[in-house]
């Protein structure tokens, strides 16, 4: 038997939390969206009604390209301990850390746009941030694209654990983009936070909306991790019973 299926155990403390961590992420969510819309307030130096609605996109704009970069961070570190171990925890969990950051990356995407029309009069400009925010989202879909391609589960594990650990370096690069080159992108957390096209300053009131939603949205991948780690194992436990039978 191959040696991904030599291992499909998981910490006993991932256990009968689902129901909690569900309920958990309905409150924080429901109550991000309130402190969003209704607690934080406007940005004083955007005019018109239109950007400073569209400013408010931003605590859900930062709070998803936190988890999703966290993400990919976690298929990384998931990618060195699958190597180290040959364990199908390890590449279970980098498999459903790429699903979940892509999905959140897809969000920043499209948040990123929305916000992009009142305030740059266009949905999308190459800039660098831009630009590497594309080309990482592709590579992470090309990471999919890899396991979709391969049908021996260790193979698979092994390319795909190497292709994480490469692709990671979007991720670093994204973040510095607007750091070292300058960018129409304005940088909302740091010492260069307000400049760039529709940058702002943040009042104390903004700042906490803004740290609950990267909490929020933290809760949700934690909680969505949980359920796609036991998908991704029944999905093993299936798949290893027919190479069983087929090997009969």
């Amino acid at each position: 038997m191959s040696a991904i299926s030599s291992a499909s155990k998981k910490p006993a403390g991932l256990i009968n939390w689902g129901n909690g961590l569900t309920l958990a992420s309905a409150i924080v969510i429901i109550t991000g969206l309130y402190l969003a819309f209704i607690f934080a307030p406007p940005a004083a130096n955007l005019r018109t009604p239109a950007e400073q609605f569209a400013q408010r996109i931003m605590y859900f704009h930062v709070g998803a390209a936190w988890v999703g970069f966290f993400a990919f961070f976690i298929t990384f570190i998931s990618g060195v301990l699958y190597l180290s171990k040959r364990t199908f925890y390890w590449d279970n969990l980098g498999y459903a850390s790429v699903e979940i950051g892509l999905t959140f990356m897809t969000m920043v995407l499209i948040t990123g746009s929305i916000w992009a029309k009142p305030t740059w009069n266009t949905w999308w400009t190459w800039s660098p941030r831009l630009t590497i925010s594309a080309i990482g989202w592709l590579m992470y879909i090309g990471y999919l694209m890899l396991r979709g391609a391969m049908d021996d589960p260790s193979r698979r594990a092994t390319f795909a654990a190497v292709y994480g650990i490469v692709s990671f370096i979007s991720v670093p690069i994204n973040f510095l983009a607007i750091r070292w080159w300058r960018d129409i992108h304005p940088a909302v957390v740091g010492s260069s936070a307000g400049e760039g096209s529709g940058g702002f300053d943040m009042s104390a009131d903004m700042r906490t909306t803004l740290l609950f939603c990267v909490f929020a949205f933290t809760i949700f991948y934690v909680t969505l991790m949980y359920h796609r780690l036991k998908l991704g194992k029944t999905m093993h436990e299936i798949e290893t019973v027919k190479q069983q039978i087929l090997h009969q």
